[in-house]
């Protein structure tokens, strides 16, 4: 079961940036792997998803959330789960915005 004492409260305020994001339409068959997916499909799937997320007006809040809530699965603000893992200091502001404006793989 996932650790929910991380997220945000319940407050509109807090999840207001997923209105305007890119994938919100899209499912998440395209940002969530499913279980034994490996290889180039799995990394096809990454980019696919890294592609929305690249042209997403909220691309740093979503990562920023990812980071704070230490989302384990998906790709989140154009990052995979391992690249988010991988990251130093994961809560800090800088390394959002630094990552959220860089391209990726």
């Amino acid at each position: 079961m996932n650790d929910v004492s991380r997220l945000p409260g319940s407050a509109h305020h807090h999840w207001q940036w997923q209105l305007r994001a890119a994938c919100r339409n899209l499912g998440p068959g395209r940002f969530y792997h499913p279980a034994g997916e490996r290889g180039e499909e799995r990394e096809d799937r990454d980019e696919a998803a890294k592609r929305v997320c690249a042209v997403c007006p909220v691309r740093a809040a979503c990562l920023e959330h990812a980071l704070r809530t230490r989302e384990p699965f998906g790709v989140w603000g154009g990052l995979t789960e391992e690249e988010r893992r991988a990251l130093p200091g994961q809560t800090g502001r800088r390394t959002v915005a630094a990552h959220a404006g860089a391209g990726h793989r």
